[in-house]
């Protein structure tokens, strides 16, 4: 199932997937850095970021923040 959306003032998703859909299993979040650098006149190294995980518990919250630069990325597990 895609989902498709846009991150908000804050750089969130909130109501991405709704909690029926969330399920353990793997997940791909994909990242259009290089559509924001061109929107910002830069270019990017990186024309997209994909980001694959794993949920055991979904019952957890889960937040998978994207630090990005326009030639580098770092991502982690945020509480």
């Amino acid at each position: 199932m895609d989902y498709f959306r846009s991150t908000n003032e804050d750089g969130r998703c909130p109501g991405l997937i709704t909690s029926d859909a969330f399920t353990p299993g793997m997940y791909k979040i994909r990242f259009e850095t290089g559509q924001y650098w061109e929107s910002l006149g830069q270019s990017s190294f990186y024309p997209y970021v994909e980001v694959v995980f794993t949920i055991s518990n979904a019952d957890q919250s889960f937040h998978v923040p994207l630090l990005v630069s326009r030639f580098s990325y770092s991502t982690y597990r945020g509480s």
